[in-house]
């Protein structure tokens, strides 16, 4: 979420400013082709180490996965290729406050670690969808956040960053935004589709250390430009363009541009909604979307995963110094481009009329980089892109395949899943090429702004129902006719105790425990046996019977109800 939200802001105003930016030699074409082919053949490697036959080994590399890979690609995943762009460009923009976005999942980071993962792992599941319907019984809620899963990805995640990525090539390489766009696409789609999740994994590996070696190398030679970190703040308060709007102080950075936490009422980024209000996006994106948790899912135990968590928080403690400090620098060393607040002149400069800070990363890159470095920085951006997309379309094709397709086919075998899930990472290469004349329709932002409206209204619900989940015993789903999909994300849960879990065990009404042996019968309290010929009836306590119609409903003696979601549980109800 976090990445979108900042990602985002960076896709609108670049092109324009590239347009002298195209003169990359030999050097730099050759490192970017030595990028692609050693990716290429990490692929390869990692796709021989798994077995890729199996539904774990395809979608969850095995189980096999060691901490320091998850750590890499989690922190890879969360890296697009547009939030180097939009953080750099706040950056410049406002200062360090936006740091608060990469530092906020520092901890939420451990709390995905010590608190969901190994409520995911002992599960057992696969998706996340997978695990609402073990916890809440039924498989609508499933099918429900599956759908709503794979919408998000393809129309933010995929969008984001396909078009800041392959926009960041065309106008530095002055390649065609279908040729740069598709080239990229392929090669993305070639090792996910061959190797599934233990490709993704190790590629992001790769792709991390390529994106932290050429920012640090971008960082050090912008600090070494301004004399140093201790210049810093006296250079960026005067860092204003030469032509300025008469009457105006739009051109006047921020006085608190150095304060990480600023003024709940007149901060431009609040620390009010930094602490609270993105924690509970930051919970949505880290702890419950598929993308990040299926890493935490592969690990070859539960101290791996942990210990992938902690090297992600790490990592996420690097942006500040490694992209927003260069993209202040940025705006320092060339004011007039970065910083400009005239209309006209930034058109000029970058095509738009609102203004330039977006531009303050690749500024940088082809300014201050030598030949061979210069490529190695596209190949960065490049890295972004692609770890981002690899991770999506793993993703999403996992959701589709194990939430849908079973559904779909509840037979249907490991080989069909597999092809299953490779024609679904090929459909969404496909559909992200018929993207992009979309996306370069709706330059003006006004769709990523709707975007990023929806998204922002869906994560909290979400997050409340897997919070709910995790945290409340007495939470459930209201299964009964004319129940809505709306009141399920919104988590509504009713009074009582519901039975479900899993096969093995439940809490039983009036604060009871039961032990089921299997789906047909189970003992109850008081050596009470409860025992169902099959979803139609069951023996209640007492000797007294219960006759279900379906699975959905009974009427229990006493003129209590037991609602059923599936045959693992049921909710007692008073009348």
């Amino acid at each position: 979420m976090k990445k979108e939200a900042v990602g985002m802001m960076a896709v609108n105003s670049t092109a324009g400013s590239f347009s002298s930016f195209q003169q990359f030699s030999i050097a730099d074409l050759i490192v970017i082709v030595a990028y692609f082919s050693l990716n290429i053949a990490v692929g390869i490697w990692s796709s021989c180490r798994v077995n890729r036959n199996t539904v774990s080994g395809y979608f969850l590399a095995g189980r096999d996965m060691a901490w320091w890979p998850i750590g890499a690609s989690l922190f890879a995943s969360s890296e697009g290729s547009g939030l180097f762009i939009g953080l750099a460009g706040t950056g410049a923009a406002g200062g360090i406050a936006v740091a608060g976005f990469e530092w906020n999942a520092t901890y939420v980071l451990l709390a995905l670690a010590w608190v969901f993962v190994p409520v995911y792992i002992s599960s057992g599941i696969v998706t996340m969808p997978e695990y609402l319907q073990r916890r809440f019984g039924g498989e609508r809620i499933r099918m429900y956040l599956s759908g709503l899963s794979l919408l998000l990805s393809i129309f933010t995640k995929i969008s984001t960053d396909l078009y800041s990525g392959a926009l960041f090539v065309q106008v530095c390489l002055g390649w065609d935004l279908y040729l740069s766009t598709v080239l990229m696409l392929l090669v993305t789609a070639l090792y996910t589709i061959a190797g599934g999740l233990a490709a993704v994994i190790y590629t992001d590996t790769l792709q991390t250390l390529i994106m932290v070696v050429g920012a640090i190398a971008l960082a050090i030679k912008a600090f070494n430009e301004i004399g140093g970190y201790l210049n810093l703040e006296e250079a960026y308060l005067k860092a204003v363009p030469a032509k300025i709007v008469p009457n105006t102080t739009c051109h006047l950075p921020r006085a608190d541009a150095m304060h990480l936490f600023r003024d709940p009422v007149s901060g431009d980024l609040p620390w009010t909604g930094m602490t609270f209000g993105l924690s509970v996006m930051a919970t949505w994106y880290w702890c419950t979307d598929q993308v990040i948790v299926q890493r935490s899912l592969s690990a070859k135990s539960l101290s791996h995963a942990k210990a992938g968590s902690i090297l992600a928080s790490y990592l996420k403690m690097l942006p500040l110094f490694i992209i927003i400090m260069p993209g202040m620098i940025s705006r320092v060393l060339y004011p007039d481009a970065v910083a400009c607040v005239d209309p006209e002149e930034c058109v000029r400069v970058c095509g738009a009329a609102v203004g330039c800070s977006n531009i303050a990363y690749p500024k940088l890159v082809v300014e201050l980089m030598p030949s061979g470095l210069r490529g190695l920085m596209i190949a960065v951006m490049m890295a972004a892109l692609m770890s981002s997309l690899t991770s999506i379309f793993n993703s999403s094709s996992t959701l589709f395949t194990m939430d849908i397709w079973r559904w779909l086919r509840p037979r249907a075998g490991e080989r069909e899943l597999l092809l299953v899930g490779r024609a679904v990472t090929v459909a969404l290469v496909a559909l992200s090429v018929v993207w992009i004349p979309i996306l370069q329709s709706a330059s003006s932002g006004q769709l990523y702004g709707y975007i990023q409206a929806v998204t922002s209204c869906l994560a909290p619900p979400v997050t409340a129902v897997f919070l709910l989940a995790v945290f409340w015993p007495r939470a459930n789903e209201q299964v009964r006719a004319g129940d809505r999909a709306g009141d399920l994300v919104r988590g509504r849960a009713s009074g009582g105790w519901s039975t479900q879990g899993d096969v093995r065990g439940a809490r039983c009404c009036a604060n009871r425990d039961a032990t089921h042996g299997d789906v047909r019968a189970a003992r109850c309290h008081a050596n009470q046996w409860v025992t169902r010929g099959d979803v139609r009836g069951a023996r209640c306590h007492a000797n007294q019977w219960v006759t279900r119609g379906d699975v959905r409903g009974a009427r229990c003696h006493a003129n209590q109800w037991v609602t059923r979601g599936d045959v693992r549980g049921a909710r007692c109800h008073a009348n």
